[in-house]
């Protein structure tokens, strides 16, 4: 048999930058910026479509006055009240569907009738049991999570292998074991879908409300700031806020999700 020769070649910039994820996604938001200026110069009304340059002018400034960072810590910490509780409901009531016919047919049904419902459409009624507050966006926020995050659960568990199963099953795995080592690594990738549609919907419907409810006591987070800015005919800073908003979803989505991505379903070789 001949034998070959391996011959390493350098990759070259191109390659390499094609090659790397992150900066092709940074080239990407480059053009979108760059088409953003071009457009807003072309309208050349900064009352109703201000530029890119003007409204990073804007959100500097409103980070150096606190006003932009207070906003968004509100709506953080409200979001994760809601994301908390949304998911441990999430988790209880998939442990119920997967006991039994009853529990996976109440699950499909609560999914199939509130699932489509939008969350913001319950706030006139959460501020009728709850009042104007903190307590009725979480309710809000809750229902955004619930039934994505439990609909994926329940199809991951649902759609772990037999084959596995049965590996499990004949290694003498206790129940914790099973769990642990078959069935979550099985399911997680459904899994991980569930918590980033129950993200998504989560941020947007805080978002939605606090910009008609999300004041009290005073205070508000990134939907009331938006709010307050179109009041005042901001609209640099209108713009500003909803960057943060943007930017704020392409941090969780890049940082948090892709990095327990990373540690789970690709390390498991789940993903490519």
């Amino acid at each position: 048999m001949p034998d070959f020769d391996v011959v390493e070649r350098r990759l070259s910039v191109w390659e390499r930058f094609w090659n790397n994820g992150a900066a092709r996604k940074i080239v990407l938001l480059a053009v979108l910026a760059l088409i953003w200026e071009i457009y807003a110069r072309w309208l050349n009304n900064p009352l109703l479509f201000p530029t890119f340059s003007d409204t990073i002018k804007a959100l500097f400034a409103s980070i150096a006055s606190g006003e932009i960072p207070r906003a968004a810590s509100y709506s953080v910490v409200m979001l994760l009240k809601g994301y908390a509780l949304g998911l441990v409901l999430a988790m209880l009531l998939t442990a119920f569907a997967s006991a039994g016919r009853i529990g996976s047919d109440l699950l499909e049904t609560l999914t199939a009738m509130f699932n489509p419902l939008p969350s913001v459409a319950l706030l006139p009624l959460a501020l009728i049991w709850f009042g104007l507050g903190n307590a009725s966006v979480i309710f809000v926020l809750i229902h955004a999570v619930l039934w994505a995050v439990a609909l994926n659960m329940h199809a991951g568990f649902r759609g772990v292998s037999p084959i596995l199963r049965m590996v499990g099953q004949n290694y003498g795995l206790s129940k914790a074991g099973y769990v642990a080592k078959i069935l979550l690594p099985g399911a997680f990738p459904s899994i991980l879908t569930g918590l980033k549609v129950g993200w998504a919907f989560a941020w947007r419907t805080l978002i939605a409300a606090e910009l008609v409810f999300g004041v009290s006591s005073g205070s508000g987070g990134l939907g009331w700031y938006i709010f307050e800015q179109k009041n005042q005919l901001s609209i640099p800073n209108v713009f500003a806020g909803l960057l943060t908003v943007i930017l704020f979803g392409l941090l969780v989505e890049n940082l948090i999700f892709k990095t327990i991505e990373n540690l789970t379903v690709r390390r498991w070789g789940m993903q490519t």
